[in-house]
């Protein structure tokens, strides 16, 4: 079975019901949700379904939000996310009312499944939730909407200097690099990141070296629209985030120049994706057909999916993942399906079988019998005398010597595979060729399809020129053998 590398590592989500948790304690939805118990037969609402002016002040004051424009616009903020996330159900007036007509509101479906409904249904309210605000984020900002009106009553849309797929696709992209320091920190806890440090990474180039004044420029605006943009993102729960200092605002005028080395950094903006962030983030990208893996997606597989699965998870992930895996199988069962994954000749199948010795440590004592009978698979053998070997088993048989070179040529060829830390990659191939005298006079002739490249490899690793050059030509060997 090919494997294919993972686009994002893997991401170790909370459960759905901490989630689900989370998201009613955001405090939008929370809002959202006092707003729809709260509506009646006296609410009035708009043509859009927005509350009338008239009833904004009565709404903030159910929330406890301040009696101002703040507490009007907050109040107006949940509102719209209650309409659009069938928390409330609003009926438009008809046409022949006239246009001061008004609409109606009641309670909709979706409000009973806050209390009534399973983890699922709350985050799939979310969910909705997190797109309407995500819209939100990057729409326009009107300094005058009446300016943007023509004397015919129609929109100038073009003189905004705004395209929705270009906004989104920024926004998108720095809520995906978020998500990738996040994950690639382990997915716990990370560290809250810089402002500009995010900004910088959506406008400089990757092989710049010191920013131009026109760059820093841009990492200027970027940083002032994400600062507007995660302010609208916050409330619905996703990011944690300590806004820009409005005093650098007025000490450097309408724009933060990105901080110098000695300043203090946390003053430009500081955020973090939130567990939920981590969940929200990872759902968009599903949907729009991201490869973004998490932890126990492997769980119900076979162990030909999870060996293919996990083959370039990073260490602490991919043994989570097999964890999970074994807890819903028996360990002489979870063993035999391990072991008869671990076979093939694809280039893929020196990193299964690698990954499958690891599994079997986990399985403990129980997999010895499972082990036991492939001692004598040319594939598995070397393996299953190691693998007993490190469980201190009483009788286990030498392998023979083609065995031994056959076990070393696939162990380096799932290093290889595996792209791990070159030092100690180096170490193996020194450790290994060192361990046989005359290793590279019989290693071309091992009967495995990575041959040629595995000492090809072991010519350019090794540290010894002597034994580089042996491994080259073992190499040229192998090729001329088998006539690739």
């Amino acid at each position: 079975m090919s494997a294919e590398r993972p686009t994002l590592p893997p991401v170790r989500l909370h459960t759905e019901a901490e989630l689900a948790r989370d998201a009613l304690a955001a405090p939008l939805l929370a809002r959202a949700v006092r707003l729809a118990r709260w509506a009646g037969p006296e609410t009035r609402v708009g043509a859009g379904g927005e509350l009338v002016e008239e009833q904004l002040p009565a709404a903030a004051e159910h929330l406890g939000l301040t009696a101002d424009e703040d507490g009007a616009a907050e109040a107006s903020e949940a509102w719209r996310l209650a309409v659009d996330t069938g928390l409330v159900d609003v009926e438009d007036p008809e046409e022949a009312a006239g246009d001061d007509a008004e609409g109606t509101a009641a309670a909709g479906e979706n409000l009973a499944l806050i209390t009534g409904g399973s983890p699922q249904d709350v985050l799939s309210i979310w969910l909705d939730g997190l797109e309407a605000v995500h819209a939100d984020a990057t729409a326009p900002v009107f300094e005058d909407f009446a300016d943007l009106v023509g004397e015919d009553g129609s929109i100038d849309f073009e003189s905004l200097d705004w395209d929705p797929e270009v906004e989104a696709e920024f926004l998108d992209g720095i809520l995906g690099n978020l998500y990738l320091l996040t994950v690639g920190d382990g997915g716990g806890d990370a560290a809250p990141v810089p402002l500009p440090a995010l900004a910088a990474s959506m406008v400089v180039p990757d092989d710049m070296g010191e920013p131009t004044d026109d760059v820093l420029e841009q990492v200027s605006e970027a940083m002032m629209r994400l600062d507007d943009q995660f302010r609208v993102l916050e409330p619905i729960g996703i990011v944690e985030y300590r806004p820009l200092d409005e005093a650098l605002l007025a000490e450097e005028g309408e724009d933060a120049t990105p901080p110098a080395d000695d300043e203090d950094v946390t003053r430009y903006g500081m955020v973090k994706l939130t567990p939920l962030g981590l969940y929200g983030i990872r759902a968009r990208m599903l949907e729009a057909g991201v490869d973004a893996p998490a932890i126990g997606d492997l769980a119900d597989k076979g162990a030909d999916a999870l060996l293919a699965g996990i083959a370039y998870y990073p260490e602490t992930a991919a043994r989570s993942e097999v964890e999970q895996w074994l807890t819903r199988r028996g360990a002489d069962g979870a063993a035999a399906e391990l072991l008869g994954a671990a076979r093939g000749a694809d280039q893929q199948a020196p990193l299964r079988r690698l990954h499958c010795q690891q599994a079997l440590a986990l399985v403990g004592a129980g997999a010895e019998p499972a082990v036991r009978a492939v001692l004598d698979d040319p594939e598995l053998g070397g393996l299953a005398r190691v693998w007993l070997a490190e469980l201190g088993a009483a009788d286990v048989p030498a392998p023979p010597e083609s065995m031994i070179f056959w076990l070393a040529i696939d162990t380096i060829a799932a290093q290889l595979e595996s792209e791990g830390d070159l030092e100690e990659l180096q170490g193996l191939v020194e450790g290994l060729a060192g361990q046989h005298s005359g290793f590279f006079d019989e290693a071309w002739r091992v009967e495995h399809p990575a041959t040629a490249d595995v000492l090809e490899a072991m010519g350019r690793l090794h540290g010894d020129k002597k034994k580089a050059k042996e491994a080259r030509k073992a190499a040229f060997k192998a090729r001329s053998r088998t006539g690739g």
